[in-house]
């Protein structure tokens, strides 16, 4: 589904499917959030600090679950937006974006909203309320 219009409780808005995390997307988030904790960056820093490899920033990932509702933009927006992070991200993970309904109330969605990695293991997950004008 992916029209709000089409949509039904228990339906998904159509999945994504991010390409392999990159070294490149966690330097250019570091510098376009100001995030220059060295454990999104550096594998000897991320080993100091005890990770296996650099993580990416959780607000990356949660930024990402924005896409999820880009087609829908011209007729709503984003009103709230929950999130709990459950793991970590690590450089060549494969995201999946996925966004269920879980309620309607009026011209607002309620969807639970996750981002996933390769292994199916939740990386964080969460709630986005989307509104429509």
């Amino acid at each position: 589904m992916t029209t709000l219009t089409e949509i039904h409780i228990g339906d998904s808005l159509h999945s994504i499917e991010l390409a392999p995390v990159t070294r490149l997307d966690l330097i250019k988030y570091a510098g376009a959030s100001g995030d220059f904790n060295p454990i999104h960056t550096i594998d000897e820093e991320a080993k100091n600090a005890g990770l296996p490899g650099i993580i990416a920033h959780g607000m990356w990932t949660m930024g990402n679950l924005a896409k999820l509702f880009s087609n829908l933009y011209e007729i709503g927006f984003i009103e709230e937006y929950k999130i709990r992070f459950k793991g970590m991200v690590f450089l060549n993970d494969v995201i999946t974006l996925q966004a269920d309904l879980k309620e309607k109330n009026g011209n607002r969605y309620f969807f639970n909203v996750a981002a996933t990695n390769q292994s199916g293991k939740e990386a964080i997950s969460g709630e986005v309320i989307f509104k429509t004008y």
